[in-house]
């Protein structure tokens, strides 16, 4: 039995719901089109957004012969008799799903045809092909990114969708409730739907309808993908500019998730990328978190977790030395470093053993001479780094 989703898809770019930055009147993808002059592409954004529809809805409005294939589940010899269907036709359009995951056999197949025109690739992946698509297919497509769609954009699909299910009563908090279940994800609203209607008795489809089938937000997790990782930089952002509430609110989506493990290294780095000596009490605080959390597991390992994210988020921010850091390091890839002072080499009888001085602190030169004055700290205006810094100009006791 054919799904509704599936039923309803779009045959003309006027049945695409959203994407008007693509489909909409004097836009790209539209021009192309009226204009019969198809060019290569790939489409990528979220699970359910219109990829597939728009993909369709272009092959079946410029009647030209298509094929559709998966870059994952088609082998070699499915790619190879689609070619020599393209070459009987003289053309041939290639819908391509999970293009991101084609393989090296398959991309120096099809690539020659590319190149000469005989097959016209329209490739679809929630991922970013900037930085997941081999080069050589991305050179050879132009790039259409697109939109998460809106509620009303979802309520529009909803309800053209009821007016093909026979004797349908649909509440409008039911069709609220599922727009916001789906969280942009048009099928997965439409498929939602079709089993809320054929799970009743009456097709009357209630809120209670709805929850009986699903009560729970769909996530869209693109573990491992660069959606996860954009999660992962809202967090890390989020706290870097001591927003607690969006810390909070990246944090809950990647427990969502459930990779803990990202979770632990992410806050490992911001310790002591963000926080750093504003609050150098944060690096020991995270690692007790992350063990408690690995200690109790999953829903409890949230209570750490949530309290060491909202003391992140809250503590005073300071780059100072990972900075210090980063420009010796790029000192010494530069080539600008010099030999060691003889003083502080191995077993040099003119070292000065600070602890043998007041204060264990003595002037004495301990870079090389052609950086001597070199200054790579400088400490940030924060409670902690100018105490330290106080103490520091202390210890020298007034010595130049």
């Amino acid at each position: 039995m054919e799904i509704l989703a599936d039923k309803l898809r779009p045959q003309t770019l006027d049945d695409i719901i959203g994407q008007e930055h693509l489909v909409g009147p004097n836009k790209i993808i539209r021009n192309l089109v009226n204009n019969n002059h198809l060019v290569s592409m790939i489409l990528y954004g979220k699970p359910g957004i219109g990829k597939t529809s728009i993909a369709f809805a272009i092959a079946n409005t410029i009647k030209k012969p298509y094929r559709m294939l998966n870059a994952t589940i088609n082998n070699k010899q499915d790619f190879d008799i689609v070619i020599e269907e393209a070459k009987m036709n003289g053309e041939m359009i290639i819908i391509m799903d999970e293009i991101h995951r084609l393989n090296k056999d398959k991309q120096d197949l099809l690539l020659p045809y590319i190149e000469n025109g005989l097959i016209t690739l329209i490739g679809m992946t929630t991922s970013n092909p900037y930085h997941k698509i081999n080069p050589a297919i991305r050179s050879r497509c132009q790039i259409f990114e697109l939109k998460e769609l809106t509620i009303d954009n979802i309520k529009t699909g909803i309800k053209h969708a009821a007016k093909h299910l026979k004797d349908i009563t649909l509440d409008d908090d039911a069709l609220n409730t599922i727009a916001r279940l789906c969280s942009g994800d048009l099928r997965s609203a439409i498929n939602l739907l079709e089993v809320a209607y054929y799970g009743t008795s009456d097709h009357h489809v209630t809120i209670e309808a709805v929850t009986n089938v699903n009560s729970k937000a769909i996530f869209f997790a693109d573990a491992n993908e660069d959606g996860h990782y954009d999660v992962l930089s809202g967090l890390q952002k989020s706290i870097r500019g001591s927003d607690v509430d969006a810390s909070l609110h990246y944090l809950a989506r990647l427990i969502e998730e459930g990779d803990l493990d990202s979770i632990y290294r992410r806050l490992s780095v911001i310790a002591y990328e963000d926080i750093g000596l504003a609050n150098p009490g944060i690096g020991p605080k995270v690692m007790a978190a992350i063990h408690a959390a690995e200690l109790v597991g999953l829903p409890e390992a949230r209570i750490p977790l949530g309290t060491i994210v909202t003391e992140m988020a809250l503590s005073p921010k300071s780059n100072s030395a990972h900075v210090a850091l980063d420009l010796a390091l790029s000192d010494i890839e530069n080539g600008t470093t010099g030999n060691l002072p003889e003083h502080i080499k191995t077993n040099s009888p003119l070292y000065k053993y600070p602890h043998d001085y007041p204060n264990s602190w003595v002037k004495q030169q301990y870079l090389p001479d052609n950086i001597k004055n070199k200054k790579y700290y400088q400490p940030k205006n924060n409670k902690y780094e100018m105490n330290i810094n106080k103490i520091h100009e202390e210890m020298k006791g007034g010595q130049k």
